[in-house]
């Protein structure tokens, strides 16, 4: 048996020292005198060859069960059902083989098909079915060489994959250990974290994360106004806490003013992340000393230039207008920068001639989860528009509005409005355009009550307009306000309305000659003012030093209608009839 081991080795494994079994090696040995018997008697020497590779085939089939032999005996059971199928199957191939009728009786009615006897007998004769039956038998034995290699294949899978069984079963041991040392520690008693105790305005630490701590539903009805006050709590923290991975980009908007290392500068100063604020400086006009300025900075900002310089064809009436068109062109391609290929969520634009606050970053930081949460919302701006000196109050840096009137001037974009806008973008006087109802849909911005920019730049295509009367005059916040460890939710619409309309419409309703000087009127208010149209409107507004002008019915920093401001110390609210519902878009 040695040396037959060494004439028919394994094509895939190495043959244990074990002996098949050996009813398998009588039924190979009849099997094969009956085949050469048949084939000598008829004298077939080319049928003789072919039949070797039958004999072949019976040999990688005995290789193959001592195969089964030893992996039936090394491995577990999947193996050892893998094999008996495997010898089951070969079983009873031999089984057929063996009950065929006697070689001599085929071609006399026993063909291998229904009617094959007569066709020989009638056609070709003995020497025609004597062909037939080898003709036969090499087609049995190239089915059986095609199923052993089939089963080859087979089982140099599951040797493949016993690695990855026994790697399983080894996992399956530790989890089950694992489960088991869980369910022993929920037996013992388990210790609460103490949570510290805050003060009634102070938020929880950032780095720090709270203890998740799972109650069950509450039993009474105390305990479920319990909860429902926590949740509540929880939702104004998911309002006013900015993740701290927020990415909020500077893009600062320039064109050929070398002063604008004056914004720069305090940019940098008071910017607190590099990672977190990074400064997108885009410029237009192809001004070479703006470029070497914006330059000098190096690493610290990105400076992008736009392309088209070219003049923009418009019509005769509107060429003293080219400036507002090349800015409109300018702004647009910056955004799409910004949000296409950057790919920023969102973005805080400022122009060239804007001074920022201390408080700057820590502003927008602050109202990005209001703007993001609040669909009534579409912009977070830095500016008032009445925020003069006198106007504004000074102890009051952290109190802020919502207002109908697009600001600009420093102010936060989403990149989900930017793709609504970006479509119709205007091709000039595109901030006038954002004014329109089209645009704003009803949505509203944040101001705060003193401006966290000012403008110092007189020089622009607005030739200067405002700028002598009221921009120069702008207060700009030097207090550092903490926003972010500030509860703002009561900047959310709902909330704001009601509590908004209700102070403005329980103020006293007074006359403006009772608030200039030399007037009755006593007390630090809040007081109100009632206008009922357009003309009324301004009239009352240049009497108490507001802005006048409206755009599509809105009053600039108004809300509802109402425009905040103080006068002579007081608060006053300039305001339209109680019940109002909308503006009136003549008023313009």
């Amino acid at each position: 048996m040695e040396g037959r081991r060494a004439v028919f080795p394994s094509p895939f494994c190495r043959p244990p020292p074990t002996f098949p079994p050996p009813l398998l090696s009588l039924s190979l040995s009849l099997s094969l005198s009956l085949l050469f018997l048949s084939l000598v008697d008829q004298g077939m020497r080319e049928t003789w060859k072919k039949c070797t590779a039958f004999y072949s085939a019976f040999s990688s089939l005995r290789s193959l069960l001592r195969c089964h032999w030893a992996m039936v005996r090394k491995k577990g059971t999947l193996i050892l059902c893998g094999a008996f199928l495997f010898v089951a199957w070969n079983a009873l191939l031999l089984l057929f083989l063996w009950g065929r009728p006697p070689i001599g009786r085929l071609g006399e009615g026993g063909g291998a098909e229904p009617g094959a006897g007569e066709d020989w007998a009638a056609g070709k004769g003995k020497r025609g079915g004597a062909s037939g039956l080898a003709g036969e038998v090499i087609r049995l034995a190239e089915e059986v060489e095609s199923e052993l290699e089939t089963q080859k294949k087979l089982l140099k899978q599951i040797q493949s994959h016993r690695s990855i069984w026994e790697l399983r079963k080894d996992v399956g041991k530790i989890e089950t250990e694992d489960i088991k040392d869980k369910k022993d520690e929920l037996k013992e008693p388990q210790q609460v974290p103490q949570l510290p105790v805050l003060d009634e305005n102070k938020a929880l630490p950032k780095k720090v994360p709270a203890p998740v701590v799972t109650s069950p539903p509450p039993d009474t009805k105390q305990d479920k106004i319990l909860n429902d006050e926590k949740q509540s709590s929880e939702n104004k923290v998911g309002l006013t806490d900015s993740s701290p991975q927020t990415v909020i980009p500077i893009l600062v908007i320039a064109c050929d003013r070398v002063t604008v290392k004056r914004s720069l500068d305090k940019l940098i100063q008071y910017r607190p992340s590099v990672e977190l604020h990074p400064i997108i400086v885009s410029q237009d006009c192809g001004h070479a000393d703006t470029a070497r300025v914006i330059g000098s900075y190096g690493s610290q900002v990105t400076h992008i230039s736009q392309p088209d310089l070219a003049d923009i064809p418009v019509r005769p009436d509107h060429r003293k207008f080219q400036g507002y068109y090349k800015i409109a062109r300018h702004y647009r391609w910056a955004l799409n920068q910004v949000f296409n290929t950057f790919s920023y969520s969102t973005v805080v634009i400022v122009e060239d001639d804007l001074e920022v606050a201390p408080d700057f970053f820590e502003y927008f930081r602050a109202l990005y989860p209001i703007l993001r949460s609040d669909p009534t919302l579409w912009c977070i701006s830095a500016w008032n528009d009445n925020g003069r000196d006198g106007l504004v109050d000074p102890g009051k840096a952290d109190l802020l509005y919502r207002t109908d009137f697009f600001p600009g001037l420093g102010w936060m974009l989403l990149k989900e409005v930017w793709a609504e806008l970006e479509p119709k973008w205007p091709k000039a006087f595109w901030d006038d355009w954002m004014r329109h109802p089209e645009q704003r849909k009803d949505r509203s911005c944040i101001r705060p009550e003193i401006s966290r920019t000012i403008t110092f730049g007189r020089k622009g295509v607005s030739l200067g307009q405002f700028f002598d009367q009221y921009l120069r005059y702008i207060k700009l916040n030097t207090e550092f306000v903490p926003f972010t460890k500030q509860d703002l939710s009561y900047l959310v619409r709902e909330r704001y309305d009601e509590t908004f309309v209700k102070e403005v419409y329980s103020a006293p309703l007074v006359k403006v000659e009772d608030l200039q000087q030399g007037g009755s009127l006593k007390g630090a208010g809040p007081f109100r003012v009632q206008y009922s149209s357009r003309d009324s409107f301004k009239v009352l507004a240049r009497n108490l030093g507001v802005m006048d002008d409206l755009k599509s019915g809105v009053p600039r920093a108004g809300y509802r209608g109402v425009v905040s401001f103080l006068s002579r110390g007081r608060r006053i609210y300039l305001a339209p009839p109680e019940g109002w519902t909308k503006y009136d878009t003549s008023w313009s």
